[in-house]
């Protein structure tokens, strides 16, 4: 893999981190820094992480983690994004809401590096150098999740609701799409 292919990648593998990170920020009832920041900082960090996770486990194992690791993807993100659409439709909806602690924090995080774990196994099938494909990974998926919560929040003001109807299908769709990408 060249270097360009590398941070190519890198910027893929962020983009579902991104689209989550709009969700997010769309349930908050105030910017804030604090919110962008965990939010960057864990799906950065599982960014990070994963490749190395997936390059360590090598080739002996690609077969067992590809047969069930976008099912695993997709039952979180697909529960998740009803979650938020379920929600949408209560009264209070999930405005005020941060999702950025706790378990629904690691889910999401976890949920959308799930195909950097591939990446890894994918890097150590091609004997190439992780760090390459893990650094850029993270960074960039750090800035954009923390970006990611700005956004949604100024779409959450603008069109309330509706956002998180979106963010919910986005989810959802995303779930399905690491499903039959991985079926088909």
């Amino acid at each position: 893999m060249s270097n360009l292919e590398i941070l190519l990648t890198a910027a893929a593998l962020s983009m579902d981190a991104f689209a989550v990170s709009i969700g997010v920020g769309a349930c908050l009832s105030a910017p804030s820094v604090a919110p962008a920041f965990r939010m960057g900082a864990a799906c950065g960090g599982f960014q990070f992480a994963m490749p190395l996770i997936g390059w360590c486990l090598g080739v002996q194992l690609l077969g067992f983690i590809e047969a069930y690791d976008h099912w695993v993807a997709f039952v979180i993100l697909f529960f998740l994004g009803v979650n938020m659409i379920r929600e949408s439709q209560e009264e209070k909806s999930c405005n005020g809401q941060d999702h950025t602690h706790g378990a629904m924090l690691l889910s999401l995080a976890l949920a959308t590096s799930i195909d950097a774990l591939a990446a890894g196994i994918g890097v150590a099938a091609l004997k190439g150098s992780v760090l390459l494909l893990a650094v850029p990974a993270g960074i960039i998926t750090g800035g954009l999740s923390a970006f990611g919560v700005f956004l949604g929040f100024q779409a959450g003001r603008i069109l309330g609701k509706y956002v998180e109807i979106a963010g919910g299908l986005v989810l959802c769709g995303i779930g399905l799409r690491i499903l039959l990408v991985s079926i088909l």
